[in-house]
């Protein structure tokens, strides 16, 4: 049987495949279930220090929830569907967004639906010039469901994204940058390669670090500046005592390049 998901590692990275191109990279629950046990066992890997989550074939990143499963769940019943897709999904952007180590999507096609709400979810996100965006949801009678009607009007403001929940209209990796849903676009060749060193240029830093910024952030978005400055203090307050805080300052100091441990 085919691999959903492929699992490759370049250096202290890993580069996760979504696998279906035959069928764009659907998201399937088997899918969205595989990548959650995946995620797990990488948290427990001290060799990998970052992620890179991309789509297979020369067409989709992924164009979003597999529609004949979740239409059998609609079928089965309100609360089928709510369990098995809504909630299913939900956990997984969620898990990506608060995940400790770094993710970068790669967008390397369509990205419709989960697919792009897999890109507001991770911490950072480059896209091919052949990428293409939407949030079609709303033409086959629902509303986002893995997050999008919470996460893309964060990122682009409110009424940015409600034409797009709106329409359901496509739109361009340009747009999508000037929104804030990606960081940069690149040719397609050179778009894993990209990746690649934005992965290296945030893992040559301590790795506890990175995942206490990420914690900060992903707690204080949604806070008011008081409570958010409570969470960067407890984050602070979490690496104080750590050798990574004084091998950094002590680098620092010699004018050396640190040598992490990540504890």
């Amino acid at each position: 049987m085919t691999e959903l998901i492929t699992y490759d590692k370049k250096g202290a990275v890993a580069l996760l495949t979504l696998n279906r191109p035959e069928k764009l990279n659907a998201l399937n629950y088997a899918t969205n279930d595989c990548l959650l046990s995946l995620l797990d066992a990488i948290e427990t890997d001290p060799s990998i220090r970052a992620i890179i989550l991309t789509g297979a074939g020369e067409r989709a990143f992924s164009a979003g929830g597999d529609i004949h499963e979740f239409t059998e769940s609609v079928k089965a019943g309100v609360d089928e569907a709510v369990r098995d897709f809504c909630k299913r999904g939900q956990t997984m952007t969620a898990r990506l967004e608060a995940f400790q180590k770094p993710i970068i999507a790669a967008v390397n096609g369509i990205a419709f639906g989960g697919g792009c709400e897999i890109t507001e979810a991770v911490h950072l996100a480059i896209a091919s010039e052949r990428a293409v965006f939407a949030k079609p949801e709303i033409n086959i009678g629902i509303p986002p469901t893995f997050g999008g009607t919470q996460r893309l009007p964060r990122l682009a403001g409110r009424k940015r994204a409600l034409e797009l929940l709106l329409t359901g209209d496509t739109f361009s990796p340009q747009r999508a940058y000037e929104m804030g849903l990606i960081n940069k676009v690149v040719s397609h060749d050179e778009l894993i390669p990209t990746a690649i060193d934005l992965a290296d240029r945030i893992i040559r830093h301590s790795p506890l670090a990175a995942s206490r910024i990420i914690t900060a952030v992903a707690r204080g978005i949604n806070a008011t500046i008081d409570e958010g400055l409570l969470i960067e203090r407890e984050q602070f307050a979490r690496m104080a005592a750590t050798q990574d805080v004084h091998e950094g300052l002590s680098a620092w100091i010699a004018r050396r390049t640190p040598e992490y441990v990540g504890a």
